[in-house]
């Protein structure tokens, strides 16, 4: 299977600047927030093409998911 070359966001001149005001709290607690939502949104996609799984077996999947297969 070919895959497209991976594309990267890049972060505008007024994004940065408003990032680096923020202290590293801050930028942690973004950075955590945002990867909560992307758990929560792989989570409902992962429950919804597998209904017939249990908990632990979507938690499993979404674990396997967020870590790239390293779980």
């Amino acid at each position: 299977m070919n895959r497209p070359h991976p594309k990267y966001d890049v972060i505008d001149d007024e994004m940065a600047a408003i990032l680096a005001e923020k202290t590293e709290q801050e930028r942690l607690e973004i950075a955590f927030g945002m990867w909560r939502s992307a758990r929560a949104i792989i989570q409902a996609i992962v429950a919804a093409e597998h209904p017939d799984w249990s908990e632990e077996e979507v938690q499993k999947a979404v674990a396997r998911r967020m870590s790239h297969g390293a779980v």
